[in-house]
C-alpha cells in the first residue's frame, strides 16, 4: 500500500527522484491502468484490452506489457525498449489527490523505491522552488486526472452497446511450450461494424469512437508481444 504524504517544499526539500527505469522501481508489471485520452498513444506500442474492476462492479483498460504477473516485456535492464512509457506507470511515485474544497493537490508515495534524499532529480529548488522536473510532472498529473474523468461515460457507452467481450489468447512459443491470457476483454468487432449510423454518430459525438478504433488498432501489437516473448527463449 502507498504511504502517501501531501508534497510540500518544506517537509520534502531534500526529496529525489531516481528516473532510471528497472524491476526494482515498480517497473515490472504485466500490465498498467490507461484511459481513453492516451489511448492514441499507447496503441502504437502496446495492445490495449480491459478487464473487470476487483469489486466486479464494472471495467477498466489496461495496456498490456507481459503474459504473466511481474513481467514486462519492453523492459531490458535499465532499458525502456519503446518510445512510450505509460503515464500511470511515468508518474510514480507522485498521485493527484483532490482536497475538499476541490483543489488538486500532488502526493507522493515516501515509501516508493524511486525515493530518495540522496539520488536522483531533485523535486525542488534550493530555495524552495519548484523545479522544471516537478512542473513536467504536475502536468501528466494534470493530464491523467483530466483523462480519468471521462472514463465512467467512455465505459457506459461500450456497455450500452454491448462492444466488450471475453478473449482467450492461446500462444505456443518457439520453445513448444503452451501459454494461456485470459480473463481479459476486447471490442467486440462484429458488434461495433452492426452499429447504425445514430449510434455511430452518439459515439462519436461524445468522442469515444476514436478512442474505440485505437482499442482494436492496438491488437496488432499482441503479434509482437509474442515476438518479444520468443526472443527471451534465445537470451
Amino acid at each position: 500500500m502507498p504511504n502517501t504524504a501531501l508534497l510540500n517544499n518544506i517537509e520534502h526539500k531534500d526529496l529525489r527522484i531516481i528516473t532510471r527505469r528497472g524491476a526494482q522501481y515498480g517497473d515490472a508489471q504485466m500490465a498498467v491502468a490507461t484511459f481513453p485520452a492516451e489511448f492514441r498513444d499507447a496503441q502504437a506500442c502496446f495492445p490495449i484490452i480491459f478487464r473487470q474492476t476487483t469489486d466486479g462492479l464494472g471495467y477498466e483498460p489496461l495496456v498490456l506489457l507481459g503474459f504473466q504477473d511481474g513481467e514486462n516485456l519492453f523492459l531490458k535492464g535499465e532499458v525502456w525498449d519503446a518510445p512510450y512509457v505509460p503515464l500511470m506507470l511515468e508518474r510514480q511515485p507522485f498521485l493527484i489527490g483532490v482536497n475538499p474544497n476541490g483543489e488538486l493537490m500532488v502526493h507522493v508515495d515516501v515509501d516508493h523505491p524511486r525515493v530518495s534524499s540522496v539520488e536522483g532529480t531533485p523535486v525542488f529548488k534550493e530555495h524552495g522552488g519548484t523545479s522544471d522536473f516537478l512542473e513536467y510532472r504536475n502536468s501528466m498529473l494534470a493530464a491523467i486526472h483530466q483523462g480519468m474523468q471521462g472514463m465512467p461515460a467512455f465505459l457506459a457507452a461500450l456497455l450500452k452497446y454491448e462492444l466488450l467481450e471475453s478473449f482467450v489468447l492461446d500462444v505456443e512459443l518457439n520453445d513448444g511450450s503452451q501459454n494461456r491470457l485470459a480473463g481479459f476483454y476486447t471490442i467486440n468487432e462484429d458488434k461495433l461494424a452492426a452499429l447504425d449510423a445514430a449510434a455511430l454518430g452518439e459515439l462519436h459525438q461524445a468522442g469515444h469512437l476514436q478512442a474505440i478504433y485505437m482499442a482494436v488498432a492496438s491488437l496488432s501489437n499482441l503479434r509482437h508481444l509474442i515476438d518479444r516473448k520468443n526472443a527471451l527463449l534465445h537470451v
